[in-house]
This record gives structure tokens, C-alpha cells and sequence, in this order.
């Protein structure tokens, strides 16, 4: 019973992103493949490198791999932005001004895990410039095993090489590199 007491629950959305009414704990909405929304956090520093992380062993998916800065999945009732700032706060203990985070889109994904786990998402896609070196950040071990940054071109090397210990998100580093491409030439 013990695993259920701390669970997180979710809205439940329909196929076009808009509420349904119901709230559903964790384990169900990916057990049963429900709809639901999370954010994920694009963290780029001064001198143009992405932040990535190494989820812990523990996770239920994607363990040991390399993934995006921060995300995580919108609690029921939080909106969005709130979600966002929460998870900067836990993952990574960063406080940032709301103006800081610059939205993005939202994508629709389903990506395959295994039968058990179906995680049907909204994903609202944020980008973030800190001022911060890897030492400036304490990272949340119950959740991630390592935190690094990663220059911008060998990062863009990783996703075309689809690096076997990175989580390949295929639209949405397409997007990234459109909006950093343009950003880090700028900046040269």
C-alpha cells in the first residue's frame, strides 16, 4: 500500500487537451493510457549549453537516460506555469521569475514504454536561460542520478547520432534547434 500514499494525481484530458473533470492517481492514467499534461523544461546557460539529466535507476521509465533539463507532470489543478516553476523548484532547487520561462508549444505524444505503461501527454515545451554554472545547482537524488551541461553542437551530435543513453524526442529538439540555432549564431 505504501507506494499509493504519496502518489500524484492528474487531470484527465480529452484527445484535444481540454479537461474531462476527472482526476486520476499516477499509476492509473498510464496503466489505463489517459490523457494528461506535463512540462518539460529546456535549461540553456550563458555560455550556450543545454542542461541535461540522468534519470535515477528507480524510474519507471526511461531509466538511467539521459533526459531534458526539468519536467514533470502537471499535478490536478495546477495550471501550467505553476507545474513548471514547481518542478524547477523540486528537480533542480532553482527559483525563477514566471517572465524567465518562455512557452513554447505544447506537443502531443504517445511515446511506447512497455503494455503496463501507456503515456498518452500534452507536453508544454519551455525554454530557460540561467546564469549558472553545474556547481550553482543541487539536483533532487530520489530522482536524478546526475545533472551536466552539454554544449550546444555536441548535444546536437547526440540527438543525430540518437545517442543510446539519450531519450529521443524527435519534434521537439527539431524545434529546439530552430529557436537555438538562430539564438547561439546570434550570440557568436
Amino acid at each position: 500500500m505504501g507506494e499509493f500514499m504519496n502518489e500524484e494525481y492528474f487531470d484527465i484530458l480529452d484527445e484535444f487537451g481540454n479537461k474531462t473533470g476527472l482526476i486520476k492517481s499516477r499509476t492509473l492514467v498510464h496503466k489505463d493510457g489517459d490523457w494528461h499534461r506535463a512540462e518539460h523544461i529546456w535549461i540553456v546557460n550563458q555560455k550556450g549549453e543545454i542542461l541535461l539529466q540522468r534519470r535515477c535507476a528507480t524510474k519507471d521509465s526511461d531509466p538511467n537516460m539521459l533526459d531534458i533539463s526539468c519536467a514533470g507532470h502537471l499535478t490536478s489543478g495546477d495550471k501550467p506555469i505553476e507545474g513548471a516553476l514547481r518542478e524547477l523548484k523540486e528537480e533542480l532547487n532553482l527559483e525563477v521569475n514566471p517572465n524567465d520561462l518562455k512557452f513554447i508549444t505544447t506537443l502531443k505524444r504517445s511515446p511506447k514504454h512497455n503494455n503496463d505503461f501507456v503515456d498518452n501527454e500534452f507536453d508544454d515545451m519551455y525554454l530557460l536561460h540561467i546564469d549558472k554554472d553545474i556547481e550553482d545547482l543541487n539536483y533532487q537524488k530520489e530522482e536524478i542520478s546526475e545533472i551536466l551541461f552539454v554544449p550546444y553542437q555536441k548535444f546536437k551530435e547526440m540527438v543525430s547520432n540518437k545517442q543510446s543513453d539519450l531519450v529521443i524526442y524527435p519534434d521537439e529538439y527539431k524545434i529546439l534547434f530552430e529557436i537555438l540555432d538562430k539564438e547561439i549564431r546570434k550570440g557568436d
